[in-house]
């Protein structure tokens, strides 16, 4: 029952996410209503991976090598980097089309290296999909992009140091749950 907990949550975020490209007349219909609407789905669609996640049967498929740790913690401070550039005012927002959706992707990849049971797969698995589908949609809507203009290098060393922040204190609330380091 755990498990289609979180295929049902996995998909709810798919659905509220791509809910305004996919279905844009009955989005805007629904007017600013429809922002609660979404945003209610997105946290009942949390809450149901969270219980999924945690209530699903252990079901290894593969077993990480322990090395992947390492690798998944510079995906990490690359993912928090990417989910800043966005909205920094440095030269990093005009490096990619979708910093938010590469970080997220970065996020999924990453825990995918180092968690090989079913759950995971389900959950991280489905969650890198629907940010590469939304990619692919927004381009495929809108496939002319405009480059922000490159801000100050000012800009890009805040950023560095908010991911640095922000990797420490992920970190440390992640240490309550599950160790993020070797050993």
């Amino acid at each position: 029952m755990s498990m289609l907990i979180l295929i049902f949550g996995v998909a709810l975020w798919w659905g509220a996410h791509l809910f305004k490209r996919m279905a844009p007349d009955a989005r805007a219909q629904m007017g600013d209503r429809g922002k609660g609407l979404v945003a209610l789905g997105l946290v009942v669609s949390i809450v149901l991976m969270i219980v999924g996640y945690r209530g699903a049967d252990h079901v290894d498929i593969w077993f990480p090598p322990a090395w992947t740790v390492h690798i998944n913690n510079l995906m990490m401070f690359v993912a928090i980097f990417l989910l800043g550039a966005g909205s920094s005012k440095g030269r990093a927002r005009s490096w990619f089309r979708h910093p938010m959706l590469l970080g997220f992707l970065t996020w999924t990849i990453a825990h995918l290296l180092v968690n090989g049971d079913l759950a995971s797969i389900v959950m991280f698995g489905g969650l890198g999909l629907w940010a590469i589908v939304s990619m692919l949609v927004i381009n495929r809507a809108t496939p002319d992009w405009h480059r922000p203009p490159a801000g100050a290098i000012g800009g890009d060393v805040r950023l560095v140091v908010i991911t640095l922040v922000l990797f420490a204190v992920i970190t440390a609330i992640h240490s309550y749950f599950v160790w993020p380091f070797p050993g």
